[in-house]
């Protein structure tokens, strides 16, 4: 028998994720709330989503937050720490630990988790993956008793709006030949909406209760294959230079004290760990996964600029 739900708060939604993830739930009949610091900053949600104004990290204010929601989607990640206030275990971990006290504090009973893919609290190969993996972990054993979480386990997601295609794509156009780090490592990259599918089809369903999924694309790529694809599409003639190991090191160790840390020594280790899935998350979830040679394309040939606009103005009825 599924869980019936009807109200959804997203801690997180104002995001590349969140965003595609609060309109497939509105398109579904779901009534979200984007639970966010700075409200005025994300007024274009207010037509799909209610917007309220919290610091998850503050448990008082986020237990408010969430009254009235059966289920709650935590998304928040980072992929640089940035001093202890942006550190890996305050946003991975601690954060976590939040959010699911909160969830009993308000009696919500369904949380959904977005992991990423490798983590592991004890082996996961950087910080990165690691804190990401302590925090799923907590998520799962803290929710216990009273509420059913599920958690995810993406590899690089790609779509509209990305920071992975979109920032090579910016990145092949500065003159001069572009230096890769790790040209070799492996990807699995997965569709935005195919993500916000698994987490649709995952929300009422008691078979997910507990589980931990992989979400993949349909095809694995090198590094290299990747930024090639991007240059292809998007019309760049770049000649791209594939690193060596050490230069990918100094690379890291040199970029991760350019302000927005482009690359970092944890990035590079997380690299090192072939983002590649041991099990179909998305069949499992009933999502057929979209190849990246046809979404990918799309976007990055510019077909795509308005497309997300277009679909939220869609879902609010403007």
């Amino acid at each position: 028998m599924s869980m019936k739900i009807a109200n959804i708060a997203l801690i997180g939604g104002s995001g590349f994720v969140g965003r595609h993830l609060v309109r497939h739930l509105r398109n579904r009949g779901y009534r979200c709330r984007v639970i966010t610091r700075h409200a005025h900053r994300h007024a274009d949600l207010r037509t799909a989503a209610e917007l309220v104004e919290a610091d998850p990290f503050d448990r008082g204010q986020l237990t408010e937050a969430l009254r009235g929601c059966e289920a709650t989607i935590h998304l928040v990640g980072i992929l640089n720490a940035d001093g202890e206030r942006r550190s890996f275990r305050r946003v991975h971990v601690e954060l976590v630990e939040n959010v699911v006290a909160a969830c009993h504090a308000a009696q919500v009973v369904r949380l959904l988790h977005m992991s990423a893919l490798n983590a592991d609290q004890a082996s996961g190969g950087s910080q990165y993956l690691r804190s990401k993996g302590e925090g799923e972990n907590r998520a799962h054993t803290h929710g216990k008793p009273g509420i059913a979480v599920t958690s995810f386990r993406p590899s690089v997601i790609f779509g509209p709006d990305d920071s992975f295609l979109n920032r090579f794509a910016a990145l092949l156009r500065i003159p001069g030949p572009m230096p890769l780090a790790c040209p070799g490592a492996q990807l699995s990259p997965v569709y935005v909406g195919d993500v916000a599918a698994a987490f649709a089809n995952a929300l009422e369903d008691p078979a997910t209760f507990g589980k931990h999924y992989e979400l993949c694309g349909p095809r694995t790529y090198t590094l290299a294959q990747l930024v090639r694809f991007v240059a292809a599409q998007s019309g760049t003639r770049k000649v791209i230079i594939g690193l060596p190991d050490w230069a990918s090191r100094l690379q890291a160790a040199i970029l991760q004290y350019v302000p927005g840390r482009p690359f970092t020594p944890d990035n590079y280790l997380s690299l090192g760990v072939p983002s590649v899935c041991r099990e179909d998350g998305l069949a499992a979830l009933g999502v057929t996964p979209t190849s990246l040679e046809n979404a990918g394309a799309r976007f990055l040939r510019g077909e795509d600029k308005n497309r997300l606009l277009d679909q939220l103005r869609q879902t609010s009825g403007r």
